[in-house]
């Protein structure tokens, strides 16, 4: 990789600042000054060093967040927060984005990473990788609703749902579940209980195939997956609900 192309990207600046600061002799690749923008390094081979800090290069970065209300699953937006104000500079800089989309008010897992193959893969239709919310309804969830979502229901835009699974953690006035989709339908899970009659109260995603939401994560906290996870993640298989 040039050496232009590798600082612009991890955040030295634009190819015209990195220029500029690469005339200065501050860079080094195993203790060479480089000053030709042109030159091309191996960062997972060669030192490259920026005044004298060993500089860190990924090709890929792989994000579990806790989201929190009130931030859209987007990687910028001229009035509202999005989920990339959460990161720090040194994550941002490799510029993630939210694999698939979580409501705005709504909380838990939600994957960050720039690698296009592996989004497209978790969000496929032919994958039906399935997501699991945990939920708290307004109104009595009953055995006949389960059955419903089994079938599939539909929307108010005429949409029949593909297959879920509901269980029932608790029933009453405001009863908790916990549902699992293969789809992700503009508000879905939010429609789907509207079908059956009934409300939305509070939202959170648990889990995403294979990759279960960190419970020592506070919300707005993230950290990087491991290399057993996002293995996992490659090999998700589609469930049969």
């Amino acid at each position: 990789m040039r050496i232009d192309k590798l600082l612009s990207n991890i955040g030295y600046g634009s190819r015209k600042e990195v220029k500029q600061l690469l005339k200065t002799g501050a860079v080094k690749a195993d203790g060479k000054i480089i000053k030709d923008a042109k030159t091309h390094v191996d960062p997972a081979v060669q030192a490259v060093t920026v005044h004298g800090e060993t500089v860190e290069y990924k090709e890929h970065i792989y994000l579990m967040l806790n989201k929190p209300a009130g931030f859209l699953s987007a990687t910028e937006d001229s009035v509202q927060k999005t989920v990339i104000d959460l990161l720090e500079m040194n994550d941002a800089v490799y510029k993630p984005f939210p694999v698939g989309r979580l409501d705005k008010d709504t909380e838990g897992l939600l994957l960050l990473t720039n690698d296009g193959q592996l989004s497209h893969q978790l969000l496929s239709p032919k994958k039906h990788v399935p997501k699991t919310y945990y939920a708290k309804i307004e109104g009595h969830v009953t055995e006949e609703d389960a059955s419903a979502f089994k079938e599939g229901v539909e929307l108010d835009d005429g949409y029949v749902t593909k297959p879920a699974r509901l269980e029932i953690i608790e029933a009453g006035e405001r009863s908790e579940i916990h549902i699992t989709i293969t789809e992700g339908k503009f508000h879905q899970v939010k429609r789907m209980f509207e079908a059956v009659g009934k409300k939305v109260a509070y939202l959170q995603r648990i889990s995403m195939g294979p990759l279960h939401l960190d419970e020592s994560l506070e919300l707005g906290e993230y950290r990087e997956l491991t290399d057993e996870e996002v293995e996992a993640l490659r090999n998700a298989e589609a469930i049969e609900l």
